[in-house]
């Protein structure tokens, strides 16, 4: 994606913790000819190599795991938190924008046996139960459940390449950046608020 110089964010801790936190990605790839979008969670990892994989799955009903023998290129889409920036709000004229965080990860997908996809199903449930009362086990399931495992295609995406961006009005002076998150924190939207939560945070 275009980024300009300013807004690149470089620092691989930062992002490997954007991932964890916006977990739910939009995957992408060419599909029966076209570009095919699927949304998803997906789990930032490491292979038996070391190297950075994500972890997924889909429905084997979805054509987007058929493809994937053939075409093993994908781009996964995290997005996080995003609002309008009205120029209003500036101390001189200029024209309204938009501060947001994103990453794309591109990689290289191949589909996973049924004992690898319940280990991957494994570590998905694992992560969002970890704050349960009463967590699940994917070991706690009977047999009967399990079975519906069967009816997805499971991967990993080795990871080739990772664009990130972070646009929080890094081009503004001291006094505007300031007046932007204060006009953020007056608009009551819950979106906006975290925008200029993000912005407050020292670099």
């Amino acid at each position: 994606m275009y980024i300009p110089a300013i807004y690149k964010n470089e620092n691989q801790e930062d992002i490997k913790k954007f991932i964890a936190e916006n977990g739910f990605a939009i995957l992408v790839n060419q599909t029966n000819a076209k570009l095919w979008a699927t949304h998803i969670p997906l789990i930032l990892d490491e292979n038996e190599a070391g190297k950075a994989i994500l972890v997924g799955h889909i429905s084997k009903e979805n054509p987007q795991g058929e493809s994937f023998k053939t075409n093993t290129e994908v781009l996964a889409i995290f997005t996080g938190v995003h609002s309008y920036i009205s120029s209003s709000w500036y101390d001189h004229e200029n024209v309204p924008t938009w501060n947001y965080v994103a990453v794309h990860v591109y990689g290289k997908v191949k589909t996973l046996n049924l004992e690898e996809a319940t280990k991957s199903l494994k570590k998905l449930v694992d992560k969002y139960e970890a704050t349960s009362e009463k967590p699940l086990r994917i070991e706690d399931l009977s047999k009967q459940t399990m079975l519906q495992a069967r009816g997805i295609t499971a991967f990993e995406i080795e990871i080739t390449g990772i664009e990130a961006v972070k646009k929080m009005s890094q081009n503004r002076d001291a006094k505007n950046h300031q007046n932007i998150i204060s006009e953020l924190e007056k608009t009551g939207c819950p979106n906006s608020i975290l925008v200029a939560q993000e912005m407050s945070k020292k670099p």
